[in-house]
């Protein structure tokens, strides 16, 4: 990979999408240089970038992706034979790209909007892992700031505790459908081997899971407010959850 252009991705450090973009490059072998941000903040440097509103933002040479499963394509395009994340079978490739979108749309933004319900009014917790490679000056502005950063991330997500309650009740489906593709005892998604749909369920369902192996340390049950543990515990032992756990232990190198 030496002969390619520079890779940028710029991040929101606990962002679930984004670490779907980590994991897809690193999983592929595509180097590249972090710069992450803190929610909001993060707003300038995308758009300066060439993005929108969201992250990650991906620059690659005189490229910029600015959605996560355009990164993935991007970078298995990169891969060697032994680290593609779609299968050379066009129909099983098709399926994983269809398991990847529904992730995508359903279990990413519902569980995101569950995590920041459950974690309402826990500054300490934002300020003790929502801070990993970001600017000094945003780790020292985010004490200051929490308070209208909540509100503003409220506001933009539609987050409060009747929003939360539904995506609970989306996730649990996404999980149960997981849970029932996976009964046929296939040890992956889409059969024998891992792909786009295993990391982006992975990826996509950590909110609910907090992975140690995330690519950025996540709080750890014990850590969380007392209902939030509990549905975290919970669905740590639910085949799906247990299923990206396994994922995380054995696929995020």
């Amino acid at each position: 990979m030496s002969d390619a252009p520079p890779c940028v991705l710029i991040t929101i450090p606990i962002s679930h999408y984004c670490e779907k973009a980590r994991w897809a490059l690193d999983r592929t072998g595509v180097s590249y240089q972090e710069r992450a941000h803190l929610q909001i903040f993060h707003w300038v440097a995308v758009r300066r970038a060439g993005g929108g509103k969201t992250a990650p933002v991906l620059v690659w040479g005189d490229r910029v992706l600015s959605d996560s499963a355009d990164i993935l394509e991007e970078a298995d395009a990169q891969a060697p034979p032994d680290r593609r994340l779609f299968p050379d079978d066009p129909s099983a490739a098709a399926e994983a790209q269809e398991l990847q979108r529904d992730f995508d749309t359903n279990l990413g933004p519902h569980g995101r909007r569950w995590m920041y319900n459950g974690l309402r009014g826990r500054r300490d917790i934002a300020i003790a892992y929502g801070c990993t490679g970001v600017p000094g000056w945003q780790r020292r502005a985010l004490p200051v700031v929490y308070p209208v950063a909540a509100r503003t991330i409220d506001r933009f997500l539609d987050v409060s505790p009747a929003t939360a309650a539904k995506s609970e009740a989306v996730v649990r489906t996404v999980f149960d459908q997981v849970a029932q593709r996976l009964d046929d005892g296939r040890p992956y998604l889409c059969g024998d081997r891992f792909t786009a749909a295993d990391l982006t369920f992975a990826a996509l369902a950590a909110p609910m899971l907090m992975p140690p192996e995330y690519g950025v340390p996540l709080p750890q049950p014990e850590e969380l407010p007392t209902a939030m543990a509990a549905t975290v515990r919970e669905l740590r032992t639910h085949p799906a959850g247990a299923h990206a756990l396994t994922m995380f232990r054995e696929e995020r190198r």
